[in-house]
């Protein structure tokens, strides 16, 4: 398999192979080697449909079928490759040849790849394209860079400030502790404080403790299971008490939720009743649906327990089998590779569940959660322990 997208004389072309047959794009527009223009291109695939963007003119390919998973376990290869007769002879028209020219702001699956000296894996014969102290993204926040003698000053628009306009102008006198965030709330001219795990209190000074832990929507837990290598992924299991008053929420994220590859477990709530969604590979979701009753506006703790043998999976609510369904009676994936990560109630701030879950839950959790098992351990996780943002005890008042 492979995804190459490479110059060919003059027109930008995008070539993949998910295992059965090459697909070639070619955008439609030559590009005139001028070194003084930037370009903007935007390739890739969804499924095994393929789709390439040069400067806003897009060209498609529609999906015929086939294979639809990229497995490339490689590494990530940009301007050339370290032997050229690496090159797939499908993945470029001609003789393969290493790129002349400046790359920018490389983003892989909404991820930026930082290009500087020290955060590649390697490379070789590299120079600073700009020439300058600025660069393309020393400014932050659309603020406009100039040189100087002494180095570069920022020129910010009027909701920014600081040196690189990293600063939200209503943050800039904010009074949040130390185990905050700022969060500006410009409609205001104000801000509000998020306070970490642990903390709590109108600019996060009053320290807590909890065991039932409170989500109020744009609050997570991010849990780094210390097990996970002595696991057995074939044999999966979490159990927890949940309580809400909303019909749509994710409640737990067993996985890295980096990018669409990455195995997962889920459990939510979707227009009121329990949503399970598991993938063990080459991004096989399969939702797992129970609408027998509405588990959500009733005030009570509901009892979730969702166990993973190889493909088989059973869910359990208040003690009751729910689901039982084989997601893939060939067994092609049977392991569960979740990297020692849950998320509880939604992920890092400033990342939508809608997003990063390509829309498997709508909303991040507004409710209650405690007693979490992995496995068959013994003991439940440690949730004080973790890192998160914006939990409140869950003892204390409704």
């Amino acid at each position: 398999d492979f995804l190459c997208i490479s110059l060919v004389n003059g027109f930008m072309q995008l070539r993949y192979n998910l295992g059965d047959k090459t697909v070639i794009l070619q955008s439609l527009q030559r590009i005139h080697a001028n070194r003084n223009t930037w370009h903007s291109l935007k390739a890739g695939r969804v499924g095994n449909e393929g789709y390439l963007d040069l400067d806003g003119i897009n060209v498609t390919q529609k999906a015929s079928p086939g294979m639809n998973a990229l497995d490339t376990h490689t590494d990530f290869f940009v301007g050339g490759v370290s032997s050229l007769n690496l090159v797939n002879s499908m993945a470029i028209e001609n003789e393969p040849t290493s790129f002349s020219g400046c790359i920018r702001e490389i983003v892989i699956n909404n991820r930026e790849l930082k290009l500087t000296a020290t955060d590649p894996k390697g490379g070789a014969n590299i120079g600073d394209c700009d020439g300058t102290v600025c660069g393309y993204t020393v400014c932050k926040n659309n603020g406009t860079c100039q040189v100087e003698n002494s180095g570069f000053s920022c020129s910010c628009p009027q909701e920014w400030t600081g040196t690189t306009c990293e600063q939200s102008i209503h943050c800039s006198q904010n009074m949040c502790g130390s185990h905050a965030l700022c969060i500006p709330q410009p409609s205001s001219f104000s801000y509000t404080c998020i306070c970490a795990l642990g903390w709590s209190g109108k600019y996060c000074d009053s320290k807590i403790k909890f065991y039932i832990a409170k989500f109020v929507g744009n609050s997570y837990i991010k849990y780094t299971d210390p097990y996970y290598r002595k696991r057995d992924l074939q044999h999966s299991r979490i159990s927890l008490n949940f309580t809400t008053n909303q019909t749509d929420g994710l409640i737990v994220w067993m996985g890295k939720s980096e990018d669409e590859d990455n195995d997962f477990l889920a459990i939510g709530i979707a227009n009121g009743t329990l949503k399970v969604v598991i993938n063990l590979g080459e991004r096989l979701s399969v939702p797992l649906m129970h609408s027998k009753y509405f588990i959500c506006c009733d005030g009570r703790w509901h009892f979730v327990t969702v166990v993973q043998n190889q493909t088989c999976i059973k869910v359990y609510l208040d003690e009751e089998l729910i689901l039982f369904e084989d997601i893939d009676p060939q067994r092609k994936y049977t392991a569960l590779n979740y990297c020692g990560i849950c998320y509880f109630g939604g992920f890092e701030i400033g990342r939508k569940v809608n997003i990063v879950t390509t829309g498997l839950f709508q909303k991040e959790f507004i409710g209650k959660i405690k007693d979490v098992v992995l496995f068959q351990d013994s003991r439940k996780i440690q949730l004080m322990k973790a890192e998160g943002y914006n939990i409140h005890d869950g003892n204390s008042g409704n």
